[in-house]
């Protein structure tokens, strides 16, 4: 835990829950400050220094951008749904999810996990989104698999989201600039860099053209993001997964200039990748910030922040710390605490909160939110990659310990149930139901080759017997970037006396699957459906 020197004035600041949580689960992994608390989840409880990185989750690709006095971050998904989450801060630290920009993943059957089909590391590559205030609408758009981009509007930023345009050209890696005549740009591409203009509705293309040809000695340029500063435009562009450059012209289609802006610094997570990509963004002071992401495997791709200033060349120049990424650095603005992240989700009304996504779009028929989540098996399959209605959920970092209560009362016979540490080499602790008996058995071994095909379908490690009703399901995982990263599982049927069950398991490090390992509960049938379980809480816990 860290310890820092709190300040009365913060404890009257907050609500005395959120205060208290704050203070029993303080941890270095989101931001924090030096104060006695740090944040549950997110960012920082007083305004004079955060810590890298901001938010320790698995939130890759980002788009940030600035309307008013709120900041809004979206990310990649891939195979996940609903997909591209958007989050919200008011002090570039402290972050909230508050919805999604694409609501269901509409480009195929694949995307439903549908007979032999599937999506994996598909979908949400890096896509863009910005507020347009001329006629009040939110835009997201992005390319999927290589072939058309897809623009999705909104009348709020929570939506109702919906599709408003399909376009044959594919904006890879995109980032969207509504100038200050309103006209709407987007810069995409990878080495070869383009400049498409839009039409006034923002739904076609006018024009475009290649803007930048990424030389030899540079190599790789993508993850593109366009922005208008001083008169002059700006993309920033990542050479993977080392650097940052900024192009910099008078017009959109240039002639653009190329200067570093981030080189293989030094990352604040120790163990992880340069941090690069991202995008940078003012706040209302005209201070300028730049958010990137460091590659932090297992655990994915995590927000790092770091403050920049403008050169007498015009280009940005990025605040270091003794040559590297800052660990600490003073607050962009006064502290603007937010309910954590982490802590007990009870699934309370009738909707999912919007930290959750599925493994691929959800059969919507098999389950239920209702003060507590009912899953039906959507799916007869001996294969966790198969089953549809898998819910997954960001795993917050560095260290988490996550409890599921379950109960198993409506378990069919052949039915798997439980909660998984997925990614494409998974482990899961959960209930199997063999002819109606019951028993708690902890799976390793669960595997995908790069084809994103099962190469297995797990074996049993552990197990032993349980009887119907009530079960307390556990995992601590450490997600600190490295190899040799590990998570244990256990389990209850009291919720006092937990029991180790199986040995740890050896999380992958490997980066082609992208998208960092999260929680996963699941249910599925392995005969027929029928069954079902009802997950009444959801407590992850952080250090």
């Amino acid at each position: 835990m860290m310890l820092v020197k709190a300040t009365v004035a913060l404890a009257a600041s907050l609500p005395p829950t959120l205060f208290a949580e704050a203070a029993v689960h303080g941890h270095p992994g989101a931001a924090s400050t030096t104060t006695t608390t740090s944040s549950v989840g997110s960012g920082a409880l007083v305004a004079d220094s955060f810590t890298n990185p901001v938010l320790w989750e698995d939130l890759a690709d980002l788009d940030i951008f600035r309307v008013d006095d709120a900041w809004y971050y979206s990310a990649s998904t891939m195979h996940y749904s609903p997909g591209a989450p958007i989050l919200r801060s008011y002090d570039l630290v402290n972050w909230e999810y508050i919805g999604h920009s694409v609501p269901t993943l509409e480009w195929g059957s694949k995307y439903s996990l549908a007979g032999s089909e599937r999506a994996y590391v598909k979908g949400i590559w890096a896509s863009t989104m910005r507020y347009r205030a001329s006629n009040k609408m939110w835009y997201w758009l992005g390319c999927i698999e290589s072939g058309k981009t897809y623009i999705y509007t909104a009348p709020e930023v929570t939506g109702p989201w919906k599709l408003a345009s399909t376009l044959n050209t594919c904006f890879y890696d995109a980032g969207l600039l509504i100038d200050d005549d309103d006209t709407m740009y987007v810069a995409y591409g990878n080495t070869r860099l383009s400049v498409a203009q839009l039409s006034p509705d923002g739904l076609s293309i006018i024009k475009t053209q290649q803007v930048y040809s990424s030389p030899g000695n540079i190599g790789t340029l993508e993850g593109s993001r366009m922005y208008k500063y001083n008169g002059q435009y700006y993309i920033l562009t990542t050479k993977p997964a080392n650097a940052e450059y900024v192009l910099k012209a008078s017009s959109p289609f240039g002639t653009y200039s190329i200067k570093v802006l981030a080189n293989s610094l030094s990352p604040p997570a120790a163990g992880g990748g340069n941090p690069h990509q991202g995008g940078i963004v003012d706040t209302p002071n005209g201070d300028w910030y730049y958010m990137a992401f460091e590659d932090a495997y297992p655990g994915g791709r995590i927000p790092v922040l770091a403050p920049i200033t403008w050169g007498s060349d015009g280009f940005p120049v990025l605040t270091t710390s003794s040559g590297r990424w800052g660990v600490t650095y003073p607050m962009p603005m006064p502290a603007h605490p937010l309910p954590p992240l982490i802590g007990t989700d009870s699934f309370p009304g009738t909707a999912l909160n919007h930290q959750w996504e599925w493994n691929h779009n959800p059969d919507a028929t098999k389950f239920n939110v209702s003060d507590g989540l009912a899953l039906k098996t959507a799916t007869v399959t001996t294969d966790l990659y198969a089953a549809r209605n898998t819910l997954t959920h960001r795993i917050h970092g560095p260290i988490s310990t996550t409890t599921i209560i379950m109960d198993t009362t409506n378990m069919a016979d052949g039915d798997r149930a439980g909660l998984a540490l997925f990614r494409d080499q998974s482990a899961w602790i959960g209930v199997l139901n063999d002819a109606g008996t019951l028993k708690v058995g902890m799976v390793n071994s669960v595997t995908m080759d790069l084809s994103w095909r099962t190469t297995n379908t797990g074996s049993t490690a552990a197990a032993a017997a349980v009887t119907k009703g009530m079960i307390y399901l556990r995992c601590n995982v450490n997600i600190n970037p490295g190899s040799g990263r590990t998570g244990t599982f256990s389990y209850s049927t009291d919720g006092t006396n937990f029991k180790t069950l199986g040995t740890a398991f050896t999380l992958t490090t490997d980066w082609h699957y992208f998208i960092g390992y999260r929680w996963g509960i699941f249910n599925y049938a392995t005969k027929a459906l029928g069954g079902s379980v009802t997950i009444s809480s959801f407590t992850q816990e952080v250090s």
